[in-house]
């Protein structure tokens, strides 16, 4: 519920503070006094309008999600619109943007002043329905469950079903192209560190002609091994270190001829060849491990088309199998429903005759499969399409549906706001909608403005709304003061002695 709302400097108004209660809330006053504005201040405060009050706040008992908003949740919770420049919108002192503060108000206040259709939608009157059955049935709540989670599975298994089969008209195309990357890689056969070998293969060979040239003409130190020696010991120096690198040296040409005699049958070609194959995979895939796992992936991607059969028809079995299963809880549903639509119909109809308005007929009709079963409800009154009645018509309408959903609420349905609801109504009528309002108002905090008495007299709240020279004001008002204000609606500012006993009437006072 909405505990307090405060504005400041919104037209005619300068400063309105407003301390709220639950139930049926009701302003009055004479006719450009600036109820309509007030109401649409309270419904600016929470993003669910536009006004350009200075500051209109409401202190609300809403929870809020303060993982998703990123907003600490309290016990009373803060939202606020402030227009200088440009409007600002803040959650417990915290900018958010009006699309926020809307989604977050939606959940729990309702403005009924347009033709919403969403009372009449067929989740809402199979929700009302199937909350009626269980009253006497609680096994449809047992039945719904299992429709419901063998209709997602259906679901899924039909997606994953139509996924197949959209693959299976490329089938052929797919597994050719997986066939041709895989055989394109497995030509050229790649080994990891491959590449790297074969430069260096490259590059002894570039130099291998070369490089024993120079190792023929370098063996001609050993010819004058022997004289380094004896001139080293002719000056009593060891020459032993000298042996020992002439050794080594001698090692070193072996081993490099050695080296180069092993690429005696390598063809040059041929290396080149392969270098530039592993090139050209290197520059598609990256790298020949790149290579090597595209290969891999390509051959479970091969194995899945060549399986694809096989899936499609335990797909197809498990489809069936569920289909049965959502026939069979969904025909369950179906005449729970079909069962208690009389009794339905002859509750809305009560509620009908109470707010003098012609009988409506529901009709239950099959229709495809979706979440809340096969049933399609739907509401006419004496036979007229509801895009075809008048709002008033509407309006009462709505109240009925929303009188047999209150019926089984246990908890505060949140916040009703309608605007002159009872205007152009008879006083039996006015009346009428007032006791249908004032049942709602035990699950809805209800914000209403009235101009007849009989809806005035059941608030249980009442604020006048009035003009003080050129500033609408505001004041809450006592038993006694409710007593003048609904004569005063009775019979004008001329206040006679039979509309203050008739206020007193409606009042018990």
């Amino acid at each position: 519920m909405i505990e307090r709302f405060y504005l400041k400097e919104y037209l005619s108004f300068q400063e309105v503070e407003l301390n709220l209660q639950a139930g049926l809330i009701v302003f009055t006053g004479p006719s450009g006094s600036g109820k309509s504005i007030l109401m649409d201040a309270i419904l600016s405060s929470v993003g669910a309008s536009s006004c350009d009050a200075r500051v209109c706040e409401s202190s609300v008992t809403w929870s809020i999600d303060a993982q998703q908003l990123g907003i600490e949740n309290d016990e009373i919770n803060i939202f606020k619109h402030i227009k200088k420049e440009k409007s600002r919108y803040f959650i417990n002192n915290q900018s958010v943007s009006k699309k926020v503060m809307r989604s977050v108000s939606s959940s729990y206040l309702r403005h009924l002043s347009l033709k919403d259709f969403s009372d009449f939608s067929n989740e809402n009157l199979l929700y009302i329905l199937d909350n009626r059955i269980a009253l006497d049935n609680p096994s449809i709540y047992e039945i719904k469950q299992h429709y419901q989670e063998n209709f997602q599975k259906y679901k899924e298994s039909l997606k994953a079903l139509q996924i197949i089969e959209d693959e299976e008209r490329r089938i052929v195309e797919l597994k050719e192209f997986a066939s041709f990357e895989i055989k394109k890689i497995e030509d050229i056969n790649p080994k990891i560190g491959e590449d790297e070998e074969l430069l260096e293969i490259k590059k002894e060979l570039s130099r291998k002609e070369k490089v024993l040239e120079n190792i023929t003409n370098a063996r001609g130190v050993f010819e004058y091994e022997h004289l380094v020696c004896n001139a080293l010991e002719s000056l009593d120096i060891s020459c032993s270190f000298f042996d020992d690198a002439m050794n080594e040296l001698r090692a070193t040409f072996e081993e490099a001829q050695e080296r180069f005699l092993t690429l005696e049958d390598v063809d040059v070609e041929d290396v080149l060849n392969r270098i530039e194959a592993l090139s050209g995979l290197k520059r598609r895939y990256g790298s020949i491990e790149e290579a090597l796992a595209y290969k891999q992936q390509k051959e479970i991607e091969l194995q899945k088309y060549e399986n694809i059969e096989n899936e499609k028809e335990q797909l197809l079995l498990r489809c069936e199998t569920l289909k049965k299963e959502v026939e069979k809880y969904a025909s369950s549903l179906s005449e729970l429903r079909f069962g208690a639509l009389k009794n339905f119909e002859q509750s809305l109809n009560l509620y009908l005759k109470e707010l003098y308005l012609r009988d409506a007929k529901i009709v239950l009709t099959c229709k495809d499969f979706e979440y809340d079963g096969k049933d399609l409800i739907s509401i006419e009154l004496s036979d007229t399409p509801l895009s075809k009645i008048s709002t008033g018509e509407f309006n009462r309408l709505r109240l009925a549906v929303l009188a047999l959903k209150s019926e089984f609420m246990h908890k505060n349905g949140g916040v009703l706001m309608l605007d002159e609801i009872d205007a152009n109504l008879s006083g039996e009528e006015s009346m009428s909608v007032a006791k249908v309002l004032k049942k709602l108002a035990k699950c809805f905090q209800i914000f209403v403005i009235s101009h007849q008495p009989q809806l005035t007299s059941m608030g249980d709240q009442h604020f006048l709304i009035y003009k003080d020279g050129t500033i609408s004001k505001t004041k809450e008002l006592t038993c006694k003061q409710r007593v003048d204000e609904i004569a005063r609606i009775i019979s004008g500012e001329n206040i006679s002695k039979e509309a203050k006993k008739f206020a007193k009437e409606l009042l018990g006072a």
